[in-house]
């Protein structure tokens, strides 16, 4: 197995292996990693970007220009903040499985805010999110395709919670509408004495299906339409169009396997409530 780690190590080398007068200096470069511009050169760029979406925006007519810049601004609060506690945990690693904990607690919040189910309904979430990460992770582990070091398992369990996160909410959401718009049938089913769990099944069913959608669809195009995150990820970290597809198709397979089984087991635990009694019409 080729290494490929991210605490500044690629390809079996150390970034701490270059030239002194290489190490953490924008514009400069070793000969096994991409040039990056200083932080000013890419706050140019941001800006630039930003001023060019603003102004599209004003001559189309698009009204989320607020919408928009609360975004940006959100997400560049967000980074720094989320580089500098993952610079910490790859310094600690004994931090790795708290922030692991924060991750899955943030992502339960969010599916729980998206499906709309209260929170303390919030096991019914967490059960199929947690269920999906570790099923995908073990494999990954256990045959040493990753190592077992933080600058691994944070990246990589990271992404995976994202799409088990995603899985799951598509699957309560796609379900809360769907029980809400055949509420008569759920009624019918459950006067012919079905458990409300029995009364949604093919709905719940359904709504894990289409939940898969986006993931088979990013999974079929991934090198043809777009290149994915990962991949570009490692390119632009130094690692061969080789290394950077085995990482990539790690991470795809692995989201397949994490959003099927957060899926299936969200349409499990969550049926019990939407056949109990009928769903407000969602927000979302």
């Amino acid at each position: 197995m080729t290494a490929i780690r991210t605490n500044w190590k690629i390809i079996g080398r150390s970034r701490t292996d270059a030239p002194t007068h290489y190490r953490c200096q924008p514009g400069l470069r070793h000969p096994a990693y991409v040039t990056l511009g200083s932080p000013l050169q890419t706050a140019v760029a941001i800006a630039v970007l930003a001023a060019i979406t603003l102004l599209v925006m004003g001559l189309g007519g698009i009204r989320q220009r607020l919408d928009y810049l609360g975004a940006v601004g959100r997400s560049i609060v967000q980074l720094v903040v989320v580089a500098v506690i993952i610079a910490w945990v790859f310094a600690h690693p004994e931090g790795t499985m708290l922030y692991l904990i924060v991750m899955v607690t943030a992502a339960t919040a969010t599916s729980v805010r998206r499906i709309e189910c209260g929170w303390r309904r919030s096991p019914l979430v967490a059960g199929p999110l947690l269920l999906g990460t570790v099923i995908a992770l073990i494999p990954v582990l256990a045959s040493g395709a990753l190592p077992v070091e933080a600058q691994s398992v944070v990246p990589f369990t990271a992404q995976i919670i994202g799409g088990a996160m995603t899985a799951v909410s598509l699957t309560g959401s796609y379900g809360r509408s769907k029980t809400h718009q055949d509420w008569p049938l759920v009624e019918g089913y459950l006067a012919l004495g079905a458990r409300p769990r029995q009364a949604v099944r093919e709905i719940t069913r359904s709504a894990a299906a289409s939940s898969l959608i986006p993931g088979l669809d990013q999974t079929r195009s991934a090198g043809l339409v777009v290149l994915p995150g990962a991949f570009v990820g490692m390119l632009l970290a130094g690692a061969t169009a080789a290394q950077a597809a085995q990482v990539q198709l790690l991470v795809l397979v692995a989201l397949l396997a994490a959003a099927a089984t957060a899926s299936a087991a969200a349409s499990w635990t969550l049926a019990g409530w939407l056949g109990t009694t009928m769903p407000e019409p969602s927000k979302y």
